[in-house]
């Protein structure tokens, strides 16, 4: 290929004279060459299995004893807050010593609630179960003893009308066992497992032992370590489900097995026969076998997928339940000439409880439907006045309801 220039000469240094002679150039033809690389990725494939099994050299890698403990502790301590030979003393070492408990398996078993309680947010509501124990055994008990009948600023015993419920509450009509138990739905289970051992950091922070398959825990029947952090965390995080249920099935699993309302696993089939959430116990279930199976296989980004799964639908559980008290006690106290309180009190402790709750919940948006400071308030608000919950009205407690079901997205 050529180039035409143009080349001007100087004919002389008196004259100039200017003549345009056109020139040919070559000029260098550039080819780029384009090379394409093909890269390989090696993407761990997920088979989960259809039940929460797995093993390793044939022996099982689940195990959950801990969990499963202190669920059966925070169950007894339910109980114990509605006996009327309580003494601050012993359930006290039931709730902080993990003594005191007529299982002596559980007294033996080195495992505590209390210091397992709301330990993802606000140090101020651990306190608060501390309280609830000491009023119910200092306050209440006595005065139940002594047949005092409850009303609005006394604390004692309240049966309905039609002898239907009976419930021993405090000064504001707080029926305390409730408020406790269902604060550890919340407070103990949801926060263990939704911002404890399926959080990103506790995962994550074993995620090099794991890659070198270390194996920190040894599980019944096996004569050496056989568990890594990471599977260890995640059967944890499972364990505070399913801790008094079957293994190898979701929900409640065995059906003869009925809980009493003192856990998270209990409600969450509830929702599901209630047709809230149709099927909501089997994606549970199913995500924790995923991310179980996933953390074999080391894809870490298929296993954040399943906690992120069950976080959002076990938070659903304290979302719905938080309003459907609410509006349970209303309907309760609707006709002001024949108001059945205590089936009244009753459902507003169990409100009082859930809402405490919300605080430790995460929504579809990675956040929690409630802050601390949100949570309190509505507390402060179900609470308001010398009489607490005898003061409040049918037409309250809806709007309440209404203002949760806004912020947890979840209709009642």
């Amino acid at each position: 290929m050529t180039l035409l220039l143009s080349i001007i000469l100087l004919a002389s240094c008196t004259k100039t004279e200017i003549e345009y002679r056109d020139v040919e150039v070559p000029v260098e033809t550039i080819v780029e060459k384009i090379v394409t690389q093909t890269v390989t990725q090696t993407v761990n494939v997920v088979t989960p299995p259809e039940e929460y099994s797995f093993t390793r050299n044939g022996v099982s890698t689940v195990y959950y004893t801990g969990q499963s403990a202190r669920l059966k502790m925070a169950t007894a301590l339910k109980s114990s807050m509605n006996i009327l030979t309580s003494t601050q003393a012993n359930v006290n070492d039931m709730f902080n010593n993990g003594t005191g408990f007529s299982d002596e398996s559980l007294n033996s078993s080195g495992k505590k609630v209390g210091n397992k309680v709301g330990t993802s947010g606000s140090a101020t509501v651990k306190p608060l179960f501390d309280g609830w124990i000491t009023e119910f055994t200092t306050i209440v008990v006595p005065a139940v003893n002594n047949s005092i009948t409850a009303t609005r600023t006394v604390a004692g015993k309240y049966t309905d009308p039609s002898g239907a419920k009976t419930v021993y509450v405090n000064a504001k009509g707080f029926e305390l066992n409730q408020i406790l138990s269902k604060g550890l739905i919340g407070a103990l289970q949801v926060d263990q497992i939704v911002n404890g051992y399926l959080s990103f950091t506790k995962l994550d922070g074993a995620k090099q032992d794991h890659e070198d398959d270390i194996y920190n825990y040894t599980s019944p029947g096996a004569s050496e370590a056989n568990v890594t952090k990471m599977e260890h965390y995640w059967d944890e995080g499972f364990g505070y489900l399913q801790g008094l249920d079957n293994q190898y099935a979701p929900g409640l699993g065995d059906a003869s097995i009925g809980r009493d309302g003192a856990n998270l696993n209990y409600y969450l089939s509830k929702i599901n026969a209630q047709e809230k959430e149709i099927g909501i116990t089997k994606r549970v279930y199913d995500a924790f076998s995923a991310g179980r199976a996933a953390i074999v296989a080391k894809n870490y980004e298929e296993r954040d997928l399943q906690a992120n799964i069950i976080k959002v639908e076990l938070s659903k559980v304290i979302g719905y339940k938080s309003q459907y008290y609410l509006r349970k006690a209303a309907a309760s106290i609707e006709d002001v000439e024949d108001v059945e309180w205590a089936t009244a009190l009753h459902a507003l402790s169990e409100a009082y409880g859930f809402i405490l709750g919300l605080q430790y919940t995460k929504g579809a948006n990675g956040e929690s439907y409630l802050t601390h400071a949100e949570v309190n308030e509505h507390l402060t608000n179900l609470s308001a006045g010398d009489g607490g919950f005898w003061d409040r009205t049918a037409e309250e407690l809806r709007t309440m309801a209404d203002q949760l079901q806004q912020s947890t997205g979840l209709s009642e």
